[in-house]
């Protein structure tokens, strides 16, 4: 299929992708959103290796807000930029981090791709399960058909890592499940709710199919424009 490809073997390493899906009390929100799109957001995008954070709110499904960064490969969770934005964390992030509930977080490798950009809408299919035998090439068969449906530009299978995917304190640890997941970019809302919802997804049910609207992205060329282009103090005026 055009646009289809799959990672690993002799390439180079394969993106990684940060996924943190949470809700957040209503009394917090408006902090919260504050807090993300404020400070959040350009701290992740600003670590060496991040390419892009993007912000996302459910139409539709269990959690409301999700961050999606994606990452040259995951060797830049290991490294020591990553590890010192964990070490320094401001008193706004402890705070924030804090007030999550239900949340999910993972650390992916992308098994497979079809298309290319950015949706203004997004799926998000859980398969519910640790991956069996069969089931990446699954999942990969139903991005490549999902391909061809109007209003789809793009698809990726993401798959957690065990070692790299730790909790954050509001996570749920008993009956934790690392499973695939497929991410559907769209146009529209119909065409995201029609990936989200197709019945018999590969001929099992997903787990909390989602269907969310982009609020914003940021990407490391964005950052790095705005850094270079900021006023100075001091000096002339």
């Amino acid at each position: 299929m055009k646009g289809f490809s799959m990672t690993g073997g002799n390439k180079s390493p394969s993106a990684g992708y940060l996924f943190v899906w949470t809700n957040v009390d209503p009394i917090h929100e408006v902090d919260f959103n504050k807090w993300y799109d404020r400070e959040h957001v350009e701290e992740r995008v600003g670590i060496s290796g991040f390419v892009s954070g993007i912000r996302y709110v459910a139409l539709e499904g269990n959690r409301r807000y999700l961050g999606l960064y994606r990452t040259e490969s995951l060797d830049v969770f290991g490294s020591e930029s990553y590890r010192q934005a964990f070490a320094h964390q401001t008193p706004w992030s402890v705070t924030n981090l804090g007030r999550m509930q239900n949340s999910m977080r993972r650390v992916c490798t992308v098994v497979a791709e079809t298309g290319a950009g950015t949706g203004a809408f997004l799926a998000v299919l859980r398969l519910g399960r640790p991956a069996g035998p069969g089931d990446l090439d699954m999942l990969c068969h139903e991005a490549r058909d999902l391909q061809t449906s109007d209003g789809i530009i793009a698809t990726r299978v993401l798959l957690p890592d065990a070692g790299l995917s730790s909790p954050l304190p509001a996570e749920q640890t008993e009956g934790r499940i690392l499973d695939p997941i497929l991410v559907v970019e769209a146009t529209s809302e119909a065409a995201a709710a029609r990936a989200a919802y197709r019945p018999k997804f590969g001929g099992v049910e997903t787990a909390e199919p989602s269907v969310l609207r982009m609020m914003w992205q940021m990407t490391d060329k964005d950052l790095a424009t705005a850094r270079t282009t900021a006023p100075q103090s001091g000096g002339a005026r």
